[in-house]
């Protein structure tokens, strides 16, 4: 399990998924607005002249010396809803996640942002 605190320091790391293949790297994490626990992160993939941000859920990820393995595949996490490298994620978007790694999905409190970035 990820602890919150340790959110910081997950910056930049490789993201494997649960065969050891390489994703990309990790760049930034969103919580749980209503729990404040790490719910999904950004992955930098592409090439380095066209970069996006993909998101994949963290509730399952493990942390090793260097990496951060997701409980999916890479071929899932690159068909992920993504943003631009400088983007930002659209509360209305937030759906299209959950519904991509079929998970359940409810918006936050009085029906708004259910993820923030950390």
């Amino acid at each position: 399990m990820i602890h919150p605190a340790d959110i910081r320091e997950w910056r930049n790391r490789d993201v494997i998924d649960p065969e050891g293949r390489k994703i990309g790297a990790l760049e930034g994490v969103y919580v749980d607005t209503t729990t404040d626990a790490p719910s999904v992160a950004t992955v930098r993939t592409g090439l380095p002249t066209r970069q996006r941000l993909v998101f994949v859920p963290v509730d399952e990820a493990t942390v090793g010396p260097g990496y951060v393995r997701v409980a999916y595949t890479k071929g899932q996490v690159r068909k992920a809803p993504s943003i631009g490298t400088d983007g930002v994620l659209p509360a209305a978007r937030e759906e299209e996640i959950f519904k991509h790694y079929d998970r359940p999905y409810e918006p936050g409190a009085d029906r708004g942002r259910r993820l923030a970035r950390r």
